[in-house]
């Protein structure tokens, strides 16, 4: 009988500390809200690498619950209203926040 409860609390650890361990990162409600993400993020940034304007290399993307956060340097105007353009028209994207500098 007692290797019967040390079994089943050993299994129970395992069950608790698997389920822990598939804990979304900080700001993210879900599992699927950080593959939401990453997919966002992924396809702002092979959006800007398709597109000649944009030195994608030069801009950083970060979404965090569809909130899309573009950061880094712009040669000119139309490279960083490109890719804030470019951003907003993907699927999944609540909101924009544009932080690119514009080189002088």
């Amino acid at each position: 009988m007692r290797a019967d409860r040390a079994v089943g609390a050993a299994f129970a650890a395992m069950v608790i500390a698997s389920v822990s361990s598939c804990a979304a990162p900080r700001g993210i409600d879900s599992i699927g809200g950080y593959v939401d993400d990453s997919s966002i993020t992924s396809t702002v940034k092979s959006r800007m690498v398709e597109d000649t304007t944009v030195d994608s290399r030069a801009i950083a993307v970060e979404t965090t619950n569809g909130n899309v956060m573009l950061s880094g340097v712009a040669r000119t105007t139309i490279e960083k209203s490109t890719a804030e353009s470019i951003a907003i028209k993907v699927r999944g994207v609540k909101s924009l926040e544009n932080n690119i500098v514009v080189k002088p």
